[in-house]
């Protein structure tokens, strides 16, 4: 049986990690270099590094900050913020990134995905999809969350791994540092229409959201956090000692 993951996620602006809710009232966390090493020693499965204003403010990732996270880590690393080519793949391969995330580069270009899993490869391409509901519809956000595409987001979604996306992100605006647990009804909409990895985001406050994340959609193949992880509320030893002993596999 295929492990479960378990990934941090560090929100990046202005070369610090920062966190809020819903995607807005960002505040200062830490150290990128510093928690991606933490996170690299401590038993998380994988890491994610976005520069979270790369796209509205228009410009290309960090890539000095993100090159010295790169050194730190030792467990793959998936890297998004501000990619809208694949210059942008290229460099932030080059980098250390092991996968790039896409997301508003990818709305204003859906060849992009195409383009780049022909290139590097489908395992490479991560759709980045924040979605929030608006009058009972899921819809797709960019720049951040800012922005209203008024796109149906299971219908981009389900085009993005047509096109070779090679992973999901359900990043959830509507629970996003809410810590009331993963937005479930979301997820069962996005595993019921792909059939490549689905990893989700927004959300988790406790162990116990995670339990319930694996127990209720098995088709999950990945939990990422941040805020409970950066303020050491959930330790991943003990998250993926509660979850093996729940009898959802785990790499320990």
């Amino acid at each position: 049986m295929i492990t479960k993951r378990i990934i941090p996620c560090l929100d990046v602006k202005n070369g610090r990690v920062v966190k809020g809710v819903n995607f807005e009232g960002l505040s200062d966390v830490s150290s990128p270099v510093e928690l991606a090493a933490y996170y690299s020693e401590c038993g998380a499965d994988e890491l994610v590094f976005y520069d979270i204003t790369a796209s509205a403010e228009g410009r290309r990732l960090f890539t000095d900050v993100l090159t010295e996270v790169a050194s730190k880590v030792f467990i793959p690393l998936t890297v998004g913020g501000g990619i809208n080519t694949l210059e942008d793949f290229d460099r932030v391969l080059k980098c250390g990134a092991d996968k790039v995330s896409v997301n508003t580069g990818a709305i204003r270009n859906p060849s992009l995905i195409y383009e780049a899993a022909k290139r590097y490869g489908d395992q490479c391409v991560v759709l980045s999809a924040d979605v929030k509901r608006v009058d009972g519809v899921f819809r797709v956000f960019a720049k951040g969350g800012r922005e209203n595409t008024g796109m149906d987001a299971l219908e981009w979604i389900r085009r993005g791994v047509e096109s070779g996306a090679g992973e999901i992100v359900v990043n959830s605006i509507d629970t996003d540092g809410v810590k009331q647990g993963f937005d479930l009804e979301m997820l069962r909409a996005v595993c019921d229409i792909v059939s490549v990895p689905v990893i989700a985001s927004g959300g988790a406050g406790k162990i116990d959201d995670f339990v319930k994340l694996f127990k209720e959609i098995p088709c999950v193949d990945a939990g990422l956090a941040a805020s409970i992880f950066h303020f050491r509320e959930v330790a991943i030893p003990d998250l993926k000692k509660t979850l093996a002993e729940s009898g959802i596999p785990m790499r320990i």
